[in-house]
């Protein structure tokens, strides 16, 4: 194989890593150094080392600047005359510009040194994440354009900042959406410390774009609704004429025009996709930071990579396509009822009844899918994975969103009134979101560490997926549509009854987890807020305390059902 040459690399962007059985080119190896253990007797004694200390200096560049941002942002909160929004939009414009100057530096010199990514992770930035990069990128720029449009009309009470900032925001998600896009896999080799700076500083950036954009939805969720507690008749012009992002005076109002009204609503209505944005960069970016220097051995290397194919589900899409269907159906009478002047207790009463089907049938999949796995006799991966280790905080953490909003209401209800029904059906929603949300995290997490299936018969599944490129690549015409279909269809019966029930199984249950998360996480997405609404938590914690929480929970609830996606979408291709 051309591979097993002792000879030199050449410096490319896709090098992969050099099998083990060629003895290593330590012309190629860039050692770390660092000025602390210059004097160490060993090389790769003094490299790891130098990794260490590299990785903690630039974790307190990243943990100084999210003080820095959390400090200018908390005082625009609580002391919003002193510091206003447009100083913290100014702090943050200075932090983007610094990221973009080292993407750039990155994309034109680091990268196109000889021999700075020999390695690159084949686990680092699956499709699924760099897809969600794309398409949050894409809402997120568009949310800008809205902001931009509508201060363009309100000029004459708004600040050059508040055009500026979004203008930088644009360039600043196209450019940061390119770099991981193509380069979320690498392994940089060289200039170790100046990367790892640079990549913590941009996801300090991130994080703090994420908690400002928590922070200012949070409050115009909580004048929206003290606008409808005051005004229940007033119709939607109310909660939307001072939104948070204009100066809170009389003169600083949306005129009543199309295109105005149109800025208005889309600028809200994307709104939550800026958030999601922020928070896949940040996952990226660290397992980024944790790549850079690491040097991959052959035995990490997957030579063969399972596919995403539609084969060996049946049960699974059907009943996660109803699910999705009558979530839809809930979710706009939930939308309809709730925007308007007043929402009726039946609407609430029909939301959390969807909830409280739905996660039992979720919880149950979770837990028989746990079984089957102990059942199996597929050895761990216990490889060291980054990414892998990542994908487990991130659900872990995420997961704590939920579980401590359901504990406060668990708290509110029992404390009140638990025989009422409305109280009782929010009561059942709080205690089973949080046994689906742990089953279903020891599912996925027991799920990434199995190894992944691999046929007894390679040549077999080679030769079938060498017929289905074909077909793809072969041009019908509406003679021989038919019979492809036809061929398509025993081909999928045949994949269906071939498969064990255990791997059957796993794939009915991880598909339709991955349905209803779907599901789970575009309504409140897309505005279906209960907590905000039904007015129990709110009078028992009061308004400060109760938003204060909800601030915390519900965009970890968000992210959580967005990551789980992606883990049952990894569990469903191992199996």
């Amino acid at each position: 194989m051309p591979g097993n040459k002792v000879s030199k690399p050449k410096p490319c962007h896709h090098c992969k890593s050099r099998p083990a059985s060629a003895p290593p080119d330590t012309s190629t190896i860039h050692y770390e150094k660092f000025w602390l253990y210059r004097h160490c007797s060993s090389v790769q004694q003094r490299d790891r080392q130098a990794q260490k200390a590299g990785q903690l200096f630039s974790g307190l560049l990243a943990m100084n600047v999210v003080f820095l941002g959390s400090a200018f942002i908390s005082s625009m909160i609580f002391n919003h005359v002193a510091i206003t929004l447009a100083d913290v939009w100014i702090l943050l414009s200075i932090l983007k510009v610094l990221c973009l100057c080292w993407i750039i530096y990155y994309l034109l010199g680091t990268s196109r040194q000889p021999h700075a990514v020999l390695y690159r992770d084949s686990h680092a930035g699956p499709i699924w994440v760099r897809g969600s990069v794309l398409l949050f990128g894409s809402f997120s720029i568009l949310l800008n354009v809205f902001q931009i449009g509508y201060s363009a009309i309100l000029i004459q009470c708004k600040s050059r900042v508040e055009i500026v900032f979004p203008s930088i925001e644009i360039f600043f998600i196209l450019t940061q959406a390119f770099f991981l896009w193509h380069h979320s896999k690498d392994c940089i080799q060289v200039q170790h410390n100046f990367t790892r700076c640079g990549l913590m500083l941009t996801i300090a950036t991130n994080l703090l774009l994420w908690l400002l954009a928590v922070t200012n939805d949070t409050i115009h969720m909580e004048i929206e609704s003290q606008l409808r507690e005051v005004e229940q008749r007033f119709e939607g012009k109310a909660p939307f004429s001072q939104p948070y992002l204009c100066n809170e005076t009389a003169s600083c109002t949306c005129p009543n025009t199309t295109i105005c009204k149109v800025f208005q609503k889309g600028y809200i209505l994307l709104y939550p996709f800026n958030t999601e944005y922020c928070l896949v960069c940040c996952s990226v970016l660290y397992v980024m930071w944790k790549n850079v220097g690491r040097r991959i051995s052959d035995h990490h290397v997957t030579h063969i990579k399972p596919k995403f194919k539609l084969q060996g589900v049946v049960f699974g899409p059907l009943l996660g396509t109803i699910a999705v269907i009558i979530g839809i159906c809930v979710f706009m009478m939930y939308q309809i009822q709730a925007t308007g002047s007043a929402a009726s207790r039946q609407v609430f009463v029909i939301y959390y009844s969807y909830y409280i089907v739905l996660l039992p049938l979720m919880s149950v999949g979770a837990v028989i899918g746990t079984i089957i796995h102990a059942l199996e006799k597929k050895e761990l991966d216990t490889l060291k994975n980054p990414t892998r280790s990542l994908d487990v905080i991130l659900l872990m953490g995420a997961a704590l969103g939920q579980i401590g909003m359901s504990y406060f209401s668990i708290v509110a209800i029992m404390a009140t009134d638990p025989r009422d029904l409305l109280n009782s059906l929010i009561l059942s929603h709080s205690v089973l979101l949080i046994f689906q949300n742990i089953t279903q995290n020891v599912f996925i997490i027991d799920g990434l560490h199995r190894q992944p299936f691999m046929s007894p018969d390679k040549e077999e599944d080679l030769k079938e997926e060498q017929n289905h490129e074909a077909y793809d690549q072969r041009r019908v015409n509406m003679l021989e549509l038919g019979q492809e279909i036809q061929k398509v269809s025993l081909s999928y019966i045949h994949s269906y009854s071939h498969l064990s029930w255990k791997r059957r199984a796993l794939r009915e249950i991880s598909f339709f987890l991955v349905l209803c998360n779907i599901i789970l996480w575009v309504m409140p997405t897309f505005g279906a807020h209960p907590v905000f609404e039904n007015g129990l938590e709110k009078s028992f914690y009061g308004y400060s305390t109760w938003f204060a929480i909800v601030n915390f929970g519900l965009p970890l609830g968000v992210f959580y059902r967005m990551h789980s996606v992606g883990g049952l979408l990894e569990v469903y291709i191992t199996a």
